[in-house]
């Protein structure tokens, strides 16, 4: 099964270069693992753009959707096979701890349906 970790950090938290050889220790043994399927780390908040189409109306407003003490700052897709393995691998995110990882189930739709 696939599940994508979403990392959030608080959005006064800027990780500095110390935390990069914990990102990278993280990265590879996901890839040793067979685990890895994607990952990224997302810019601030502040090049977020947010688009709403309304009564045919589409709107743009800068930043996230909503105002919040936490932002995504990245995430993986993994495949495991099973929750308990995706929140193992979430409970070792060098940032678990002072931020949070959001563990949700990738949505697998029958292609012969589409």
């Amino acid at each position: 099964m696939q599940y994508l970790l979403l990392i959030y950090v608080p959005t006064d938290v800027t990780p500095g270069s110390e935390m990069n050889p914990a990102w990278v220790e993280y990265t590879q043994a996901l890839h040793e693992s067979g685990a890895y399927v994607a990952g990224d780390a997302l810019q601030g908040v502040d090049t977020a753009a947010t688009v709403r189409v309304r009564d045919g109306e589409t709107l743009v407003t800068d930043g996230p959707f909503a105002e919040t003490k936490e932002m995504l700052g990245g995430y993986y897709l993994v495949d495991v096979p099973d929750l308990d393995a995706a929140l193992a691998w979430a409970a070792k995110m060098p940032s678990v701890g002072f931020g949070s990882v959001e563990v949700r189930p990738v949505m697998v739709f029958d292609r012969a349906e589409a």
